[in-house]
Order: structure tokens, then C-alpha cells, then sequence
């Protein structure tokens, strides 16, 4: 059948049927209007300038801040357009609260925030440095100087994976991970934080760790363009740029003082491999280089970071960190939030002051003093990660994954991480045969020491709070002496002493086989941590001299960092550096008594006294007790 001309639908009547027609199907259609940035086929880089072409200035500043969960009320997120929330260390929904209960918050703040008028959801953030650590029941993995000790960088990935998948299963997305700092002197308080003092082992870690949480890119993945897999992978945040694990005699915060060219060939590589793996975002350091405070140093953000190293993810402040560029912190605010976004600040972490920041920053962008392109680059850099990690597609928690939340292979994984960072420094004494491994049928043996039986001190800082805690309360986990008692044969009788007495011990030394003498320090974190002296806290020397002097022993040091141990170790028959294990003591049993073989090594130079620090290797006046890489074997 020949078609109709066409010029009949030129007609009146045909018109205005047409028109009803039309009008019937956009009242079917209405609230579906396409629109482009929610469109996932579309290029990323398309639906960033979309719907940053939709945003009010509000709607702007509102995703340049990141508030703490204690106010992010579904009344202050659509009030602000709160772009991101964040967990502080310690902040937690309820106390020990279920995967099920931070899912069901994560859910009702992503909720307000897909109600505002343009529906961009939330990026929800907690510090996940060893594991998912601020959630009861999570798994503690070694902190990451017990990783830089295993050398293993397929060992770290998995560990990143399975951070992912704890966090996803708790609804969180963005991990502050890794921290890929270079510690060079010991006295700072976050050495632990750091893999090592050498930087290439630094790279080698941080190559691992990023695509562990983000998942692998592509081949031929674009330089600097964040990529986060999917729904089991986090984002991930280096940290802290640049030259943290630098400062001045250690201190936290403080100033560090090198070169151009040094800063550059000691402190920045880790930060090329992270933007090389696709890293979603930059953490900037509350310390300065070379007196300038690094959250307003625009040459090192912008020009070294964002253009240089072509990072094109986004760039987040640490928590208050605007404040504390003055001295007092907060002084001339208004003048220091125009420095940090100048500099090249895109996220701004104010858990408490956002109304005033978002004031200000509006008042300055209206009157001239930040131009308006500075904050379209801050947003479509944040927009860019959101996009990237599927959060338009898929915003809110799955609660098919809340089982990930301490799941037996991840405590698998992490009991091995505990086997391969521990390090053999001695093992007999001069002339005499090698002491590890230690016979599982001994007749009695004596575990003494305030590290024992202690799994908060075990985990150290960054454990479910901010500073972390001692106590067997804390989390779910194996001690050192309860991975003793599962190790040994049945029939071994075992006594266990905090603080034994000398005399006590004397009377009955013939009846031990052996002792375990487990001490070190108490946990810390950041500036808390800072120490000049670097000694065994008390009574740890004293029982290593007084089992020691009596029982042949084994000497298992839990820190965060090498500590004075040289007046002691003559006495001791071996000695073991266990770092910060973690939750999973069964590590340390497997390779005391020999189930498998010491093969950490030292990340970090191990000193004779705090008067040669800094000391690192390669130094020109180098004479450590042990040397950097260092480390005994023992076949399993």
C-alpha cells in the first residue's frame, strides 16, 4: 500500500490530534526525561560536564565538603548538599555495631542525599589503614610495617581486596588507604603507618595496595584517570602528600627539610605509582616542606601532583586541616580557606564547622577572591571519582555482603601475613645451637610479658578507636599466648605472668624448658606516638632481664618501630620483631614452633641508639645493630 503523502499532516485537524497525542505521551512520560549524566553508556567525562552544567554554586560547595557522621542528619545533607561523610577514628553508629546496623546508616544518609534536586549521592569515607579497623569484628591485618617486613607484594594486594570487601560489607566505599609515606626516623608517631624507610620497597608496596582495594585498571588505562572496579572494590586515598615521614626529628606534623630534588627522589615515587594505578584521591599532610605549610603549597598540588603527575582524581584535605595552617588553629579562617582551595584543595574534611565554611567560601567565590573555574575543576574531579566507582548506578549498601565482615579467609589471609612479617634478629647465642623453633612437647614453659595475652595492644593504634586500646575486649581475635597454648602438645604445662616475680622464677628456672617473654609498646597514634628516647616501655626490660637472666628464652617484641633493645640482647637466647600483628596471634605460634619458617626482613634499620637517628640506609655514617633487609631463616 502506497504511503500517505505527508502534506496531510499539515492539515488543522491532523495538527491538533497530533498535538494531543504528543502531550499524552509526555504526561506518560513525565519525571522520565532523559538526561544525560545519569545515562551510565555515556563517557564519564560527558556526564561530569552535564550535570556539572545543571549545579547551582550551593550544589558546588556542597560536594567539595566532607562532614562527620555524628552530623550528617538526612536534615543537614539535603540542607547542605553534603557531597561526602566521613567516620573519624573511633566514630562508630552504636557500639559495636553490626555490618547490618553501618549498612543501615550508610543507607538513610545516601537516601537524603539522592533526595536533593539533583540526586548526586554521597561518598561515605573511613580510615581503613590495617584492615577495616574501626568496626568491631573486622579483621587487623599486620599494620604496614609489618608488611614492608614480608616483602610480598602479592600478599598485600590480597590484603587491599580484602579490606574492600569488609568495608563494602559495612556499605563504605572510600577507604583512607594507603598510606605510602616514607618513614625516616622512628621517633615520628605514624612509622608504623609507613612500609619503610626505603622508598623503592615504598612503590612496591603501594603498586599492590591500590589496585588490592580499586581492583586492577585496564590496560592502556589513561595516566591519573581514577578506576574503582565495582561493587566489592573501594576507593582508595594515598596519603599523606608529601614528605610526612620526613619531618624534623621525627615529629609529627612538623617541617621537613630537604631539597627539591630529595623530596622529589625520597618521598614523592609512592605517590606516581598510586596515580599510575588509578588512585581515586590524594590525602595532603598537616605537615610543611621547607616552612610552608603542604595544604596551601599550590606549586606541589596543583603544579607537581595535578599537572605534572597528571592526577586527575581529587585532592582531600586531612580532618580540620584548613584550620591549621595559622597558628592558633582557626585564626583568620576566611583568608585560609581561600589559600587551601587556591593551593589545589578540592575535598574539604570540617567534621564540625561546614555552615561556616560553606559561608565563606560562597562569599568568596561571589565577590571575586576564588574564581568560579577553581571550583568546577574541584567538583568534576570529585564528580569524575563517583562516576568512575558506579555511585549513580549503585548507591546504596548490598546486604548480601554484610558476611564479608570478618570472614575466616580473611583471617586466613592475615594469620599468613603475620608468619611472613615477623623477624628473626637472633636465634642462640654465640656458640651455641640455634633456639627456634621451639619443641611443641616441652615438658613446662613459662609465657611472660604485658604483650601476652593482650589483643588491643597486639593491634596497636587505629583499632576500633582513633588511639586504639588495650584489653581482650576490644575486637574479636587470637592473643600470642592463646596461639601458644592451640600450638603446644596437650600434655605441656603452661605458666603465664604479666609481671613475674625474680624470685618466684628462680626457684622453679629448672623446671622450665624454655620462656616467652612477649613485650613492647602500648598503642598510639599520630602525634601521641611521637617519642625521642625510643626505649621498651616499663617493666618490659625488666622481665627480659630477670626471665632471661634465668629461663633460656625467646624475646618477641610487639611495636611499632625498632626500639633500644641493645643492652638486653645479650641475654636473650633469640629475639623476634613481630611489628604490630593484628588480630590473628597464630601467626606468631606457626613460626615460633616451626610449622613454617621466619623469612621477614627488616623494613627499616634497626639502630644501636636514638642519638644516630636519623639513620637509614645508604647513609654515609651507617652502624645500625641490624642493618635495613636483615633477617634471619629457620626451615619449617
Amino acid at each position: 500500500m502506497r504511503a500517505a503523502p505527508t502534506t496531510m499532516w499539515r492539515s488543522p485537524a491532523c495538527l491538533l490530534v497530533a498535538a494531543v497525542l504528543l502531550s499524552a505521551v509526555a504526561a506518560a512520560t513525565a519525571g522520565e526525561e532523559y538526561v544525560k549524566y545519569k545515562d551510565p553508556k555515556k563517557p564519564i567525562g560527558e556526564r561530569v560536564d552535564d550535570l556539572l552544567s545543571r549545579m547551582t554554586l550551593a550544589e558546588k560547595i556542597g560536594q567539595m565538603s566532607q562532614i562527620e557522621r555524628a552530623n550528617a542528619t538526612s536534615a543537614v545533607i539535603e540542607k547542605y548538599f553534603v557531597g561526602s561523610v566521613l567516620s573519624g577514628g573511633g566514630s562508630v553508629p552504636s557500639e559495636k555495631a553490626t555490618a547490618k546496623e553501618w549498612q543501615q546508616m550508610v543507607a538513610k544518609m545516601q537516601k537524603a542525599a539522592l533526595k536533593t534536586r539533583l540526586g548526586i549521592p554521597i561518598i561515605y569515607g573511613i580510615d581503613a589503614v590495617h584492615g577495616h579497623n574501626n568496626v568491631h569484628n573486622a579483621t587487623i591485618f599486620p599494620h604496614n610495617v609489618g608488611l614492608g617486613a614480608t616483602r610480598d607484594p602479592k600478599l598485600v594486594k590480597r590484603i587491599g581486596q580484602s579490606t574492600a570487601h569488609e568495608a563494602r560489607a559495612t556499605g563504605i566505599p572510600y577507604t583512607f588507604a594507603p598510606c605510602v609515606a616514607v618513614c625516616r626516623d622512628p621517633r615520628w608517631g605514624r612509622c608504623y603507618e609507613s612500609y619503610s624507610e626505603d622508598t623503592k620497597l615504598v612503590q612496591l608496596m603501594t603498586s599492590a595496595m591500590v589496585p588490592g582495594l580499586q581492583g586492577d585498571a585496564p590496560a592502556r588505562h589513561p595516566k591519573g584517570t581514577p578506576f574503582v572496579a565495582g561493587g566489592m572494590n573501594v576507593a582508595g586515598c594515598a596519603k599523606h602528600f608529601v614528605g610526612d615521614g620526613g619531618t624534623r626529628d621525627g615529629i609529627n606534623e612538623n617541617n621537613t627539610v630537604l631539597s627539591f630534588h630529595d623530596l622529589m627522589r625520597i618521598h614523592m615515587p609512592p605517590y606516581d605509582d598510586a596515580v599510575i594505578k588509578g588512585v581515586a584521591s590524594v590525602m595532603i599532610s598537616y605537615s610543611s616542606w621547607n616552612g610552608v605549610k603542604m595544604h596551601e603549597n599550590r606549586f606541589l598540588i596543583t603544579d607537581i601532583l595535578k599537572n605534572k603527575l597528571k592526577f586527575r582524581g581529587f585532592v582531600i584535605t586531612d580532618w580540620q586541616a584548613v584550620d591549621r595552617i595559622t597558628t592558633p588553629p582557626h585564626k583568620h579562617y576566611y583568608h585560609s580557606i581561600q589559600e587551601t582551595i587556591h593551593a589545589g584543595i578540592d575535598m574539604v574534611m570540617i567534621p564540625y564547622d561546614y555552615p561556616e565554611f560553606v559561608d565563606d567560601l560562597t562569599t568568596q567565590v561571589s565577590n571575586g577572591s576564588i574564581k568560579l573555574d577553581r571550583i568546577n575543576d574541584a567538583v568534576s574531579r570529585i564528580l569524575r571519582v563517583k562516576f568512575a566507582m558506579g555511585l549513580f548506578e549503585n548507591p546504596l549498601p548490598d546486604p548480601r555482603l554484610a558476611g564479608e565482615l570478618g570472614d575466616k579467609e580473611h583471617r586466613q589471609i592475615a594469620r599468613e601475613a603475620v608468619r611472613r612479617s615477623l623477624v628473626l634478629l637472633k636465634n642462640g647465642k654465640s656458640g651455641e645451637k640455634p633456639m627456634l623453633p621451639l619443641s611443641k612437647k616441652a615438658g613446662k614453659i613459662l609465657v611472660a610479658g604485658s604483650h601476652a595475652h593482650n589483643l588491643g595492644f597486639q593491634c596497636g593504634g587505629w583499632t576500633v578507636s582513633w588511639q586504639g586500646q588495650g584489653g581482650n575486649n576490644v575486637t574479636a581475635g587470637t592473643t600470642i599466648l592463646e596461639a601458644i597454648k592451640a600450638a603446644v602438645d596437650e600434655s605441656t604445662v603452661i605458666d603465664y605472668t604479666e609481671h613475674p616475680d625474680k624470685s618466684s622464677i628462680a626457684e622453679s628456672a629448672k623446671e622450665y624448658d624454655y620462656a616467652v617473654v612477649v613485650v613492647g609498646e602500648e598503642p598510639y597514634a599520630e602525634t601521641e606516638g611521637d617519642n625521642l628516647n625510643l626505649t621498651i616501655p616499663s617493666p618490659g626490660p625488666e622481665v627480659i632481664k630477670d626471665v632471661c637472666g634465668l629461663v633460656k628464652c625467646v624475646v618477641v617484641l610487639v611495636s611499632g618501630r625498632p626500639l633500644v633493645v641493645e643492652p638486653y640482647i645479650g641475654a636473650m637466647d633469640a629475639f623476634v620483631a613481630a611489628w604490630l600483628p593484628g588480630t590473628e596471634g597464630h601467626g606468631v605460634a606457626d613460626v615460633l614452633f616451626g610449622d613454617h619458617g621466619f623469612t621477614g626482613k627488616l623494613p627499616r634499620t634497626w639502630f644501636k641508639s636514638v642519638d644516630q637517628l636519623p639513620m637509614n640506609f645508604g647513609d654515609k655514617h651507617y652502624n645500625p645493630l641490624f642493618p635495613f633487609g636483615f633477617g634471619l631463616t629457620t626451615k619449617p
